[in-house]
């Protein structure tokens, strides 16, 4: 069953990625997160939890708070 979350959560997550140019593996491994963990979030199919948000988060230099913002929001 696809979470329509779970794919908007992905795809903020992609976006804020790609505008810090880095590749999945590049992600991963600021957040101690396999590559292939990266790519489940990415595409809506993992439910991530609360930890792993926040590695996230810190990996991107960013307060967590903006991997739940609407695409473009600032």
């Amino acid at each position: 069953m696809v979470n329509q979350e779970l794919i908007v959560f992905g795809l903020r997550l992609k976006q804020l990625r790609l505008e810090q140019g880095l590749s999945q593996e590049q992600l991963g491994l600021l957040a101690d997160l396999d590559r292939t963990y990266i790519s489940g979030i990415e595409r809506g199919v993992r439910n991530i939890s609360l930890l792993n948000i926040l590695r996230l988060a810190n990996a991107l230099n960013l307060p967590a708070i903006k991997l739940f913002e609407q695409g473009g929001r600032s």
